[in-house]
């Protein structure tokens, strides 16, 4: 077992005693920091950066040697699995991401099939190279995450091509079409299994669903397509590795409603975005996993002192912890970081999140 210098983060997910709550932030290596901005210039591109293993290392590590927060995220995107089955991933500028070739056909979606994974080998050299780059000495600096977007939200992208207000094409499918629908969800399912699977393998230490836009469907249309899906996925997934088990997060946003059913889906933790009560949700989870979660992104553009009171907030909504406690709890934002929050902004939301989590602490 490798030893970890800082191992809180993945006691909470575990729903083991921790003296303060761990923090990390959803898309914490990015636009926001300006030493991110500079590499992303060296690479040339989104998809340079992402696709280049050295790069990628660089920009995981940025936000973890400027804050002390306690894990780093593999730096990759969430339609890396979709691009290598080869519908062409692109990045306009200031369009976000496109599919050259979307699902829009029976023929398309019935030609469907799992990636190669040799083709995603740059993802899990990343991997492994992250890990080495965390290590110093005997112990490694603090746990990596591993991730993947649900078979959902992989979906939404494969059958509309980009982003969208409202997935018409996608819920047109799902409703004229369920068949098809289902398909695709299977196939991108298995593919992502592998995937994280493949991903623990290489040395991540935890792995995070991102259901984006599992918040748009309907009740029970969540349930059968997006749910049923990722519980596929956690069902087929390695739990243990380097003699640790790995956790699993589940993150729905918009899936407040449903966190009942998601506690069930085998998940170690359910993230939480920020419409969600804490204490509500720990009520309605039980014992049976931690929660992630879920102070509004936009907080951090107030001054830090009102970041630190919103931060209290939060902590004091999930409740106090104690030394047995069997639910855990990881801080985070309630979506990603946005790419105009100032770095100093952060430093004051981690300082203040492990400095009051201390005092509730029973």
């Amino acid at each position: 077992m490798t030893a970890l210098s800082n191992d809180t983060f993945l006691r909470a997910l575990l729903r083991q005693p921790t003296d303060y709550t761990p923090v990390w932030l959803m898309r914490q290596a990015g636009r926001y920091l300006p030493e991110y901005n500079a590499t992303r210039a060296r690479a040339g591109s989104f998809l340079a950066l992402a696709q280049n293993p050295d790069f990628a290392t660089e920009v995981t590590l940025q936000p973890v040697d400027r804050f002390p927060l306690d894990a780093a995220i593999l730096f990759s995107d969430i339609l890396t699995v979709p691009d290598a089955m080869g519908l062409g991933l692109q990045f306009a500028a200031g369009e976000g991401p496109r599919f050259e070739r979307p699902l829009r056909t029976e023929a398309d979606v019935l030609a469907l099939r799992p990636p190669d994974l040799d083709q995603l080998r740059y993802v899990f050299d990343a991997v492994a190279q992250i890990r080495r780059a965390l290590q110093q000495g005997d112990t490694q600096r603090v746990p990596l995450i591993g991730f993947s977007g649900s078979p959902w939200t992989l979906a939404c992208y494969m059958v509309e091509g980009h982003g969208s207000d409202d997935w018409r094409l996608t819920k047109t499918l799902l409703y004229s079409r369920p068949d098809l629908m289902h398909r695709i969800l299977a196939v991108n399912a298995d593919a992502v299994a592998a995937y994280l699977n493949a991903q623990i393998d290489a040395g991540a230490q935890a792995a995070m669903i991102f259901d984006s836009w599992g918040g748009a469907l309907a009740d029970g249309a969540f349930q059968e397509f997006s749910l049923g899906y990722s519980q596929r996925v956690i069902s087929q997934l390695k739990r243990e590795h380097e003699g640790r088990r790995v956790p699993v997060i589940l993150f729905a946003k918009g899936g407040g409603p449903w966190l009942e059913a998601m506690s069930h889906s085998g998940a170690d933790a359910l993230g939480v975005d920020w419409t969600v009560n804490l204490g509500a949700a720990r009520a309605q989870v039980g014992h049976r996993v931690a929660l992630q979660g879920n102070l509004d992104p936009a907080i951090l553009f107030a001054p830090p002192d009102r970041i630190a009171a919103q931060a209290r907030t939060v902590l004091e909504s999930f409740g106090p912890v104690t030394a047995n406690a069997a639910v855990g709890h990881v801080f985070n934002l309630g979506h990603g970081i946005s790419q105009f929050t100032p770095p100093e902004h952060v430093a004051a939301l981690v300082e203040a999140v492990h400095g009051h989590s201390r005092t509730l602490r029973v």
